[in-house]
């Protein structure tokens, strides 16, 4: 199991992934009237702006119609399928903005080493690694449910010392689920949950719920240490 939470939060067919870019291309066709038109709005080649559209077509089905000749000379429109997948994106999206806005989870704790504006900061549910503030070490570390990517612990990769990648093992105590999104607490120790946020079909599609073990990691370069108050 391994399920990254976050705007590129992606749905998944077949285990094809259809995330931003995928939209943003069926976007693109959809106002060009042309894949040629459209990979070049993009800044993107057509053969493989071609090649990326029929994978996502064998796995999500038909998501443009084409037509050739005739007056018009022809072009590629969406399908009402391929305009229901984008729609669905984006309501995947939009959810994930609004929960990820209001989840955070907030840790005390003190800067025990710096380099450069990288820090470990030490809490009661272990040590962070953090963008930290140069002025001050009693710090608390905030963690977006949007940054946190969750594991099962027989296939979590290999820990590496000089990764900037956080760690920690736990157990899930809630799934909150949505039309599109889902939030998922994690009891990390030390009274201490983190969120994290995933796609209602990754929820399913990896079985996660109440009680089971998960290993929930984050990366440092997003995560944020703030000064705090005495």
């Amino acid at each position: 199991m391994d399920a990254d939470a976050g705007f590129d939060a992606s749905l998944r067919a077949d285990d094809v992934a259809f995330g931003a870019r995928d939209a943003a291309l069926l976007r693109a066709i959809d106002a060009a009237g042309s894949l040629n038109a459209a990979s070049d709005r993009l800044g993107r080649s057509y053969s493989r702006a071609h090649e990326r559209l029929d994978v996502l077509e064998d796995a999500f089905g038909p998501l443009v119609e084409r037509t050739r000749g005739g007056p018009s000379g022809g072009g590629t429109t969406l399908t009402d399928g391929g305009r229901a997948l984008v729609a669905r994106f984006e309501r995947l999206r939009a959810g994930y903005t609004a929960i990820a806005e209001t989840t955070v989870a907030v840790l005390d704790g003190t800067v025990t080493e710096r380099t450069g504006e990288l820090g470990v900061v030490d809490t009661d549910a272990g040590p962070i690694r953090a963008l930290v503030p140069p002025e001050t070490d009693r710090v608390a570390v905030s963690v977006r449910a949007d940054a946190v990517t969750l594991h099962d612990p027989d296939e979590t990769p290999a820990a590496d010392a000089t990764s900037a990648r956080n760690r920690f093992e736990g157990v899930v105590t809630r799934v909150e689920r949505g039309d599109a999104v889902a939030r998922v607490g994690v009891d990390i120790g030390a009274g201490k949950t983190l969120d994290a946020l995933l796609t209602a079909d990754s929820v399913d599609r990896l079985g996660i719920g109440e009680g089971a073990s998960v290993v929930a990691s984050f990366k440092a370069t997003a995560t944020r240490a703030t000064p705090r108050e005495a």
